[in-house]
């Protein structure tokens, strides 16, 4: 595994937490051959952030890495408005708002919070139905920041062997990794 935590691992692993070590296998290498159109269209939504498209205002921090020492956590920002201390992470499409997509932007704001920023709000879009869901700060979702913290240690402690693991039949469906799991059931 890696010596950290990224942070688009964090939705990974609460999908399925075999599907982190053949991530890592694949590597980023010919993703092409195994992303499937959801993959595909969610990487898209990223693109104006990615090549720093979304705004020419040097108040907003776009694609910016992060890192959290308390949580060991890598990644990047989407959007960050300095001035009005609004995070916001982009989707392609929402049909509902997982726990994932929570506590990656937890991640995120623990990151930028270490790094000196003031993150007074939280909002992940929906490219595609031009939606935007408010995300109770941390501090403010005593529940969800519990199950953030449980699922850091849990991926810390994640055994790839641990015979007590249950297969998902639902999951394994949309598995792009289903091909090369010995614990695929569908």
């Amino acid at each position: 595994m890696e010596s950290y935590i990224p942070i688009s691992m964090l939705n990974d692993f609460i999908f399925c937490p075999r599907s982190i070590y053949f991530h890592l296998v694949h590597g980023n290498v010919g993703q092409d051959m195994y992303h499937t159109e959801v993959q595909i269209k969610g990487k898209s939504a990223h693109e104006s952030i990615d090549n720093k498209h979304y705004s020419t205002r040097k108040e907003i921090l776009m694609g910016f890495e992060v890192y959290c020492e308390k949580y060991n956590i890598l990644g990047k920002i989407d959007i960050f408005d300095i001035k009005s201390g609004k995070l916001i992470e982009r989707k392609n499409k929402i049909v509902k708002i997982y726990d994932g997509y929570v506590f990656q932007v937890y991640a995120q704001t623990f990151a930028l919070r270490e790094m000196g920023y003031v993150v007074k709000q939280i909002e992940i879009y929906d490219k595609t139905h031009n939606k935007s869901y408010p995300i109770a700060l941390p501090e403010d979702d005593e529940s969800m920041f519990k199950k953030f913290e449980k699922v850091i240690d849990d991926i810390n402690l994640f055994d790839l062997n641990n015979s007590e693991f249950k297969p998902n039949v639902e999951k394994c469906k949309q598995c792009i990794y289903s091909h090369l799991c010995d614990y695929e059931i569908c």
